[in-house]
């Protein structure tokens, strides 16, 4: 599909979209998203257009709309709807001309930046910027910017502004309107609260107006409809005068720590005070404040790629930018879901795509924001408790899908229909996909090992361990041959479920007993525990390679039949095989959505040689369709330590465009955060061979032809250290001790 986007504009620093298309707008709202960990704002036109998916989704708010529905982050009121008359004739870029257009998200400071030149119907000629940011400084904040300035001669201007709580989620209406108010025909608010979660939303609003520089007061003329509140502005300008509305909002919920005492009108009565407060300061000087911090993360956390191609800088870039604008790390009962805060997809839940693909950029880069994620699990265990109960079991088992740290399993029980009967599908995985029990303590484990931080296994870590384990040795089955077994599950591979001994799971269930084994050895005690899982990691079965290096993906993968993948494995969009099978025929193909058994060769390495690793990847990469954008960062990691560098990179350019690249419907409902994180890994993990295992940090670089040098900075025990790969050489700099190591030869081509 044609695409307006521009990728490699500004240094590598921004994306941009050189023309205005109405059929890709989900595309760019999702991709040019502003956020700040608090709150996520889709990027919408301030004016309004047919298929747009306007939202603002604040971290942790969740609701359940009807019995029938599972919790999600409700879209919360627009505050960016702004509708512009000039002589009589409403703004919008599908009518009259677009002269020139421009729109830029500037990676560095955070700021969306929209210039058009635009005529109108009857002739006349405006130019029109507008520019926004969600603040880093003052996480309730959202500043807009809107420039208006005729070029064919004087015009009447009326802007129409305010606050719309008539948003949805596909319909789905999550919130009971409480008040709408305005005050001093200058601030107006809108307050609502979810209808099942009991949590209040008050949006605040002001607007500034500037003629040529002078401060002007443009009373409105308040209004309100059902669940909206707005203001009618109008003015006059003479040919050549230019006029600058700063439009200022800001989002406050019973949920904020600082308010969850408060009762509704005392959080009125703070977001009263916080626009006030905010007014005095202006767009300019509270944009000042939000580049200021994000300066100081890039600062830190900036990675350097030298390439031969200069979408490469550029993605990595966009993937640290969304990592960090998705991440609520001010609020340790928070995660990052499977889109972030960038869209209603996945109802905002959080899955094991954050523990093993988001997580791990946080761990070596940001491990205070790591502690928070590493933190959301520990306060999710009563959950994992009573899921596990539910299911017969002891112990604690995650559910597939979490919201809210009290809300346990959150998976939907139906799916799309059914290609075949027409019927709504079984959703299984929250019922049966478990490796994500396993998954959290890898996380958990990676954390502590890469920072050392004590404290915070003995607080929170143990527990998790032990719980976790507890819930393996209980969910073993002995079978016929003496061996322990894990009957009816779904691994990683979506495309085979109600497996048994998929050896995915099978070994990080191994891997989760084993440790906390190793725990109980440390902390003494619960000996009918040791007992148990001594006897449990004997006697589990674990799948073995055979003669040719081959394991079996499952109990019954070898068996199935191989068809022809190519017609799948060349398509340009994921999924396409439905198209031809249903979730029961694919259960009987040698066909994998994702990387499998490959995910295990990577987060467990040291228990497989070479050859397997290469028998392997070989054998299931051809069988694998990419349909999840989990896949490709594996591949890229395996591809990279089986020194096949050429398809490290092309699986790394494929995974980096995936948000970024020319499918234009592949992120209209968000981005995809398993996959950003995913670009981190393919790059860190993978090309510049950064690892931790067994406790001890390795890099092995295995740079392809196209990139000669990769910089970036590594946590590592508490140390800062700078990391440059180029060439053969690694140089280590310890910001901490101020020393510097060069290390040479460090690898050569098979």
């Amino acid at each position: 599909m044609s695409t307006a986007m521009d990728y490699t504009r500004g240094e590598q620093w921004l994306i941009g979209e050189s023309r205005f298309c109405r059929e890709q707008l989900g595309k760019a709202e999702s991709v040019f998203s502003l956020g700040n960990g608090y709150m996520g704002l889709r990027s919408a036109t301030e004016e309004g257009y047919l298929g747009e998916r306007r939202g603002l989704f604040v971290a942790g708010c969740f609701n359940c709309a009807s019995e029938n529905e599972v919790t999600e982050l409700p879209n919360g009121p627009d505050v960016l709807g702004a509708e512009l008359t000039l002589n009589g004739c409403r703004f919008a870029l599908d009518t009259g001309k677009i002269l020139s257009y421009d729109r830029t998200l500037n990676l560095r400071t955070g700021e969306l930046r929209r210039s058009v030149t635009w005529e109108a119907p009857e002739g006349e000629q405006y130019q029109l910027e507008f520019t926004r940011f969600v603040s880093r400084a003052r996480l309730p904040l959202i500043g807009q910017k809107i420039t208006l300035r005729p070029i064919s001669g004087e015009v009447d201007v009326v802007l129409r502004s305010g606050l719309n709580g008539q948003m949805t989620n596909s319909g789905a209406q999550h919130f009971l309107e409480l008040q709408k108010r305005s005050y001093d025909r200058k601030y107006l608010q809108y307050t609502s609260k979810t209808n099942q979660s009991g949590i209040d939303f008050v949006a605040t609003q002001t607007h500034l107006f500037q003629v040529n520089g002078e401060a002007r007061h443009i009373p409105g003329v308040m209004a309100m409809g059902r669940r909206k509140i707005f203001g009618d502005y109008a003015l006059h300008l003479n040919g050549g005068d230019t006029l600058v509305v700063e439009k200022l909002s800001t989002i406050h919920t019973s949920r904020d720590k600082a308010l969850e005492a408060c009762t509704t009108q005392e959080i009125q009565e703070y977001g009263l005070a916080a626009i006030r407060e905010v007014e005095a300061l202006g767009y300019d000087a509270l944009f000042a404040e939000s580049k200021a911090l994000w300066e100081k993360e890039w600062a830190e956390s900036e990675i350097q790629v030298t390439s031969e191609n200069p979408f490469d800088q550029l993605a990595i870039r966009f993937a640290q930018y969304h990592l960090s604008i998705m991440t609520p790390s001010h609020d340790d009962r928070m995660s990052v879901g499977a889109k972030g805060l960038s869209g209603e997809g996945y109802k905002g839940h959080t899955f094991w795509d954050c523990d093993q693909f988001v997580l791990p950029y946080f761990t070596f880069t940001q491990p205070e924001k790591a502690k928070s994620l590493c933190s959301y699990r520990y306060n999710t265990l009563p959950g994992a408790r009573k899921k596990a109960e539910e299911g017969g079991f002891r112990g604690a088992q995650f559910p597939w899908e979490s919201a809210w740290v009290s809300d346990g399993e959150v998976t939907p029980a139906l799916g799309d229909a059914d290609l075949i009967t027409g019927l709504p599908q079984v959703i299984w995985t929250g019922k049966i996909e478990q490796h994500i029990t396993a998954d959290v303590v890898y996380g958990i484990w990676q954390y502590v090992q890469a920072t050392g931080d004590m404290a915070f296994l003995r607080e929170k870590g143990y527990p998790v361990i032990l719980e976790t384990a507890r819930f393996w040795c209980s969910r073993l089955e002995e079978g016929p041959d003496g061996r322990l077994h894990l009957n009816d599950v779904i691994g990683p591979d979506e495309y085979k479920e109600h497996v048994s001994d998929n050896a995915y799971t099978n070994y990080m269930a191994w891997w989760n007993m084993t440790l906390a084994k190793k725990c109980l050895e440390t902390l003494g005690g619960e000996g009918e525990l040791q007992a148990k899982l001594a006897d449990c990691i004997a006697r589990i079965y674990l799948p073995q390679p055979d003669e040719t290096g081959l394991m079996a993906q499952d109990a019954t993968y070898l068996t199935l039949r191989d068809i022809d993948l190519t017609k799948y494995k060349n398509q340009d969009y994921v999924l396409g095989i439905y198209k031809d099978y249903n979730a029961h025929q694919l259960n009987s193909i040698q066909v994998s959505k994702q990387a499998d058994i490959l995910i295990l060769f990577y987060l467990l390495e040291n228990l497989f040689d070479e050859k397997t690793k290469a028998v392997n990847y070989r054998y299931y990469e051809a069988r694998t369709l990419h349909d999840s954008s989990l896949s490709l960062s594996t591949h890229c990691i395996l591809a990279s330590d089986l020194d096949e560098r050429e398809q490290a990179y092309g699986f790394f350019r494929k995974a980096s465009e995936i948000d970024l690249g020319p499918n234009m419907r592949s992120s209209d409902e968000g981005i995809h955060s398993a996959s950003i994180g995913g670009i981190w890994q393919s790059l860190i993990f993978g090309l510049a061979g950064v690892r931790l295992t067994d406790g001890v940090l390795r890099i092995r670089p295995r740079l392809p032809k196209a990139i000669s040098r990769i910089a970036f900075p590594l946590w590592w025990q508490g140390e800062r250290l700078k990391v440059m790969v180029e060439g053969n050489t690694i140089t280590i700099h310890n910001t901490n001790r101020g020393t510097t190591h060069v290390y040479t030869d460090c690898y050569q081509s098979r």
